[in-house]
């Protein structure tokens, strides 16, 4: 009943999108962590808010047309224009606390994410209202690029700049609309500090040989870029591997963030599976989605919704940097809405795809 209470109100929006049972239960638990000022926390129970997880969490509401919710987030940082934006000289934290308070770093990539989300709702409401805020994070973006065509990542709390970092960069790429000089120099960039001719891979972190790949590189490179080559996705092997997981008990197979291949990444592996889709590579989607599905956790305080842990097991990010202690044990906005994503066939990044 509650489904179909659900369903009939996002069906009042401009399109209608009809949730199966268990897209219904990672939607009810995505929306039941949204608070009263329109954030969301990253995981069950957390006093932990992420902007890049508010920015996939507004794409998760515009993906099924649920656009007051969407908007609810918008207009926290809308608000924030004032009293944040500007004194920081420009970008909004990457991390806060529930309440707004405490943020700490401004990180491009982040950023670009709201700027992805912000273009995506105009695409499909045809609303003006965010203009100003749109603008401005664009213009924050191109500003930070630098003479050889790559983008500083943002700006530390003490205001050192952030070093150059792929994803971020090509993140920006797909969040500035159009394509001009500012592409053409991240394309420039690319080729010659973070492209592996041999290996026809985006590259990293150059100076470490032991991390100089990294697994969403290759499922957001397909993502973004126009004509990428499938072979990306194969080579995405590297990173595959068997885990436990702690919080059930299950054997999952699904890609880690590096080549240690010490734990499961349970939201880059939901990238994989909608990169699979795009590539039309139904047998290695359906697969990558069989074995998410094992990973997924009916929540604790609400009836018939869940969500998906960030990892699996205990064990290292993207270098050599632990995991948090229940990183592989609450429901984690970024896995379960790239699972979301994925099952709906929705590709936040396509807006910005196309460069001609």
């Amino acid at each position: 009943e509650e489904a179909e209470a659900v369903n009939t109100d996002l069906s009042q929006n401009s399109f209608v999108i009809t949730l199966e049972e268990e897209e219904m239960e990672i939607y009810k638990w995505i929306s039941h962590v949204q608070l009263n000022n329109g954030l969301l926390t990253s995981t069950e129970g957390s006093n932990f808010v992420s902007l890049y997880d508010n920015s996939l969490a507004a794409l998760a509401f515009i993906s099924v047309g649920d656009y007051e919710k969407a908007e609810h987030i918008f207009d926290y940082f809308y608000g924030q224009i004032d009293s944040e934006f500007f004194p920081n000289g420009g970008g909004f934290y990457q991390f806060r606390d529930s309440y707004g308070n405490n943020g700490n770093t401004i990180w491009l990539g982040d950023n670009a994410w709201l700027l992805i989300a912000l273009n995506n709702y105009k695409q499909v409401t045809g609303n003006n209202k965010y203009n100003k805020l749109t603008g401005l994070l664009e213009n924050w973006i191109r500003g930070l690029q630098d003479e050889d065509g790559g983008l500083w990542g943002g700006f530390r709390e003490d205001g050192t700049q952030i070093h150059k970092i792929t994803e971020g960069i090509i993140t920006a790429f797909n969040a500035i609309e159009g394509y001009d000089d500012f592409h053409k120099g991240i394309l420039n960039f690319l080729q010659q500090e973070r492209w592996d001719l041999n290996d026809q891979l985006l590259v990293a972190w150059p100076e470490n040989e032991t991390h100089y790949y990294a697994m969403d590189l290759h499922s957001l490179g397909y993502l973004i870029f126009e004509n990428f080559s499938e072979e990306v996705l194969f080579k995405a092997e590297r990173y595959k591997n068997t885990q436990v997981a702690s919080f059930n008990g299950e054997v999952i197979s699904g890609y880690c963030f590096d080549e240690d291949k010490d734990v499961i990444w349970l939201e880059g592996t939901a990238q994989m599976a909608l990169a699979f889709k795009e590539a039309n590579m139904v047998n290695e989607a359906n697969s990558t989605l069989q074995q998410l599905q094992k990973a997924q956790m009916k929540n604790s305080t609400r009836e018939n919704s869940m969500g998906i842990p960030y990892a699996t097991n205990a064990g290292t990010s993207y270098g050599s940097s632990l995991l948090w202690e229940d990183a592989p044990n609450t429901p984690a906005l970024s896995s379960s809405i790239w699972y979301l994503f994925s099952v709906l066939s929705f590709n936040p990044l396509d807006l910005g795809k196309q460069k001609n």
